[in-house]
């Protein structure tokens, strides 16, 4: 059977209001413009779009793939899978406690907004995230992070729809199982939730009074050079804005996926054994005694920084991010990748952990 003409719109008449594009490319859905192309793409909207596609006779029975931002994303192949482009809008305030803000944002929503529009109606509690890439319902899934903050620490809850009933569900933050950079929408067995459903709706919690969360060298750096010790919510959003575009490309500019290797964390005894051998290793204690490494430190060290392979490379100005130069398959980012984690488990005998999924 025929495919029907690239990016056409064929309107379900099984399900009301839902638009199936097909051959659709996905070059401007992924932060690093990786080329990829989607069989069959469907634009959710809304939550009754993701029960729609459940109920559709073809689109319910085949295998589902969520998109967002794309930011988190390598894109290797051709995705056969019904891709969900959730596109979902909206932020409002849904309560104001005593001891907090409630406030809600559709999935769709890009993640950056959502921190300014918090700001802009005084809300403050999400500045030290600002300029992350991708969307809000995007960022449980990975739990995404910054400068002392995750996204766990500010989730009251995530609305989800399943993708075997259609139901509605809302998921307080204690059942999403958290991570560093991890939740239960990243793993599909063990009660996992990767793959069964979608995230629609995301609410926030944002305590009052508003405590600012300094404790990074770079806030450290910005308060110094300012003599400003007591900053503001607005103050400590345009550090956290100015250090990111400082030292991370622009995904509009410069394909990227922000970060592409976790930060690993070891135990003291392990961190002191590669101090021995590396005295100058930047390393972050942590609460539970165990000690967070840099990866990006420790990739510069191995050389990387600058390297390409294809058109992939190593951004000059912070190795922990890998580029695309403009004309890169997803093969070359994944073998530049795989090189470097090597060089680095060579040396310093730490396995990195990529942070964007390959599909």
């Amino acid at each position: 059977m025929s495919l029907p003409p690239a990016n056409s719109l064929t309107p379900s008449n099984e399900a009301p209001g839902l638009l199936i594009e097909t051959d659709v490319n996905l070059k401007p859905y992924n932060t690093f413009g990786l080329p990829a192309v989607a069989r069959r793409l469907v634009r959710i909207r809304e939550a009754a779009d993701v029960r729609r596609v459940v109920d559709h006779p073809d689109l319910g029975l085949a295998p589902k793939f969520v998109l967002g931002g794309g930011s988190n994303l390598v894109l290797t192949r051709d995705v056969d899978a019904v891709v969900l482009k959730v596109e979902i809008p909206g932020i409002r305030l849904l309560e104001a406690r005593d001891d907090a803000w409630i406030v809600e944002a559709g999935a769709g929503v890009a993640w950056h907004d959502l921190v300014s529009w918090t700001l802009d109606h005084g809300y403050p509690g999400l500045e030290n995230m600002a300029l992350i890439p991708g969307t809000v319902g995007a960022a449980p899934v990975q739990n995404i992070g910054a400068y002392g903050i995750e996204v766990k620490d500010r989730l009251e809850a995530v609305e989800v729809m399943d993708l075997i009933t259609g139901r509605p569900a809302l998921l307080p933050a204690e059942v999403c199982r958290f991570g560093y950079r991890d939740s239960v929408f990243k793993h599909s067995d063990f009660g996992g939730l990767a793959g069964k459903s979608v995230i629609t709706r995301v609410r926030f919690r944002l305590p009052r009074p508003w405590q600012p969360v300094l404790g990074y060298l770079e806030i450290e750096r910005k308060m110094a050079e300012t003599g400003i010790t007591a900053p503001d919510a607005r103050q400590v959003y345009g550090w956290i804005c100015a250090v990111r575009r400082a030292k991370l490309p622009d995904p509009a500019v410069i394909g990227n996926a922000g970060s592409f290797f976790k930060n690993p964390v070891v135990t003291a005894e392990q961190c002191r054994d590669i101090i021995g051998r590396d005295p100058g290793i930047v390393h972050y204690p942590m609460g539970d005694g165990s000690v967070k490494l840099a990866a990006g430190w420790m990739i510069d060290a191995c050389g990387w920084k600058g390297k390409t392979v294809g058109g992939a490379a190593v951004y000059d100005k912070q190795a922990l991010v890998l580029v695309n130069k403009g004309d890169a398959r997803g093969a070359e980012v994944v073998t530049l990748a795989r090189a470097i984690q090597e060089s680095v488990y060579g040396r310093f005998g730490i396995r990195l952990e990529p942070e964007p999924v390959v599909v």
